[in-house]
């Protein structure tokens, strides 16, 4: 079985889409999907033409192959989306699941990152029109819906609702989202779920703003309520508003730079030492982003964020240079363990284990030496012990909420005295 598509991106500086080239995904008798790309030759000799993936889809005549993530090149993955984008389209188009490209043309034009997809060989006009912050209550409602897997209205009103929250789709996640136009610029509104343990919009804010306050570049963010319920506004790192739309960035997942799959078979290839060569590659100023990195592993230690998986972590060009991304998706994981808790990716010579010697151990590969390493984490550690429930309470996080999210921060095991080294 063969399907295929063309690529579309919108380059350095400009708001409409170009085609890059052409995508083919081809299934053998035994299920094995092999993808190919090519850029086309008129992409190729604009002068201002950029690579879709710097080091794996180099800007060149050549026919680009890969068998992982389902023939999935990974900078189109990254465009592709996530599971709750997945749940919207797939109730957009009445049945499930779909094949790979299908969730690509499914997803709207607004997707993270810089490309576009579709059928022709020309791109579409972009749509640029985006549901406003008054509207929160209706897709508030309308995620509600596809949570309890209800059927969805069909009248006017809600398949323009529809097609709102469609927009929220490639940005990465489980939780339920939407793009929204505020203040002339874009942001993603991440609801809360009527199952949730606590507050996660709130509890969110409270953790990025922590993070800042620790010394790490966070995206912006605000707090919208919907009723009786909250909703978190992310700043979308991606955009930049113009005259006559939003410029965009490219956008690759750490996931991506590690060449990794999306599942745990993979993850080996998990690791914040490997993504901090990688980004030592890519990034345009790698003596200023490899340390951020360091500073975001340890932070997401001090918070027992077993969440940052590496779609969690990105790099974005919205010119010619690749930089670290602002930090996102920060959440605390309350554990019951005392002695040990791991990071979703490995930090260090002990593998996942999020501990204070564990993170120093491969400091220099982030481009930290040993005192510099110490003291970050001295400061860091001290900065989530004395300033974390002074915060949450100040973004509004209830007393309960704190109690049960409490047990995250700079837990026993951090400073634990350890004889031999344990396993991940």
């Amino acid at each position: 079985m063969t399907s295929e598509c063309f690529v579309y991106i919108a380059l350095p500086g400009e708001t409409d889409f170009v085609t890059a080239g052409r995508f083919r995904v081809e299934t053998d008798r035994h299920g094995v999907a092999t993808g190919r790309f090519v850029y086309g030759k008129s992409y190729l000799a604009r002068s201002n033409a950029v690579p879709i993936d710097p080091i794996e889809l180099k800007l060149a005549p050549a026919i680009y192959e890969t068998r992982l993530l389902k023939g999935i090149f990974g900078a189109l993955r990254d465009a592709s989306p996530d599971y709750w984008g997945r749940r919207v389209i797939e109730k957009h188009a009445g049945y499930a699941p779909l094949g790979e490209i299908e969730y690509l043309l499914y997803s709207p034009d607004d997707r993270a990152g810089a490309l576009g997809f579709g059928l022709g060989p020309d791109p579409p006009a972009p749509r640029r029109q985006f549901n406003r912050t008054i509207d929160l209550q209706k897709l508030q409602d309308f995620a509600d819906r596809i949570i309890a897997d209800e059927d969805l209205p069909q009248d006017v009103d809600a398949q323009q609702v529809q097609e709102l929250l469609l927009e929220g789709t490639s940005m990465g996640g489980a939780r339920p989202k939407a793009v929204v136009e505020d203040g002339g610029a874009l942001w993603i509104a991440k609801f809360n779920r009527p199952d949730d343990k606590w507050n996660h919009a709130r509890v969110e804010r409270a953790m990025l703003v922590l993070a800042r306050a620790s010394g790490i570049h966070t995206v912006e963010t605000k707090l919208a309520t919907i009723g009786d319920r909250d909703a978190l506004l992310v700043k979308r790192f991606d955009r930049e508003g113009a005259t006559n739309g939003y410029r965009r960035a490219r956008m690759l997942s750490a996931l991506t730079l590690l060449r990794a799959e999306d599942t745990h078979t993979d993850r080996s290839k998990w690791s914040y030492v490997l993504l901090a060569e990688e980004l030592r590659r890519i990034s345009a100023k790698p003596k200023e982003d490899a340390p951020e990195l360091f500073k975001r592993m340890c932070f997401n230690a001090l918070i027992s964020n077993s969440d940052d998986h590496p779609r969690n972590h990105a790099v974005i060009a919205m010119g010619n240079e690749w930089r670290l991304s602002p930090a996102y998706d920060l959440t605390p994981s309350p554990q019951i363990s005392l002695e040990r808790r791991d990071l979703a990716l490995a930090c260090g010579d002990m593998g996942r284990y999020a501990h204070a010697d564990n993170l120093r151990s491969q400091s220099p590969r982030f481009l930290v030496n040993a005192d510099e390493a110490k003291a970050t984490i001295d400061a860091m550690e001290q900065s989530v012990k004395a300033r974390w429930y002074e915060i949450a309470r100040r973004e509004g996080v209830s007393e309960k909420d704190c109690e049960a999210i409490r047990s995250a921060f700079a837990y026993e095991g951090f400073r634990l005295a350890l004889g031999k080294p344990q396993a991940s």
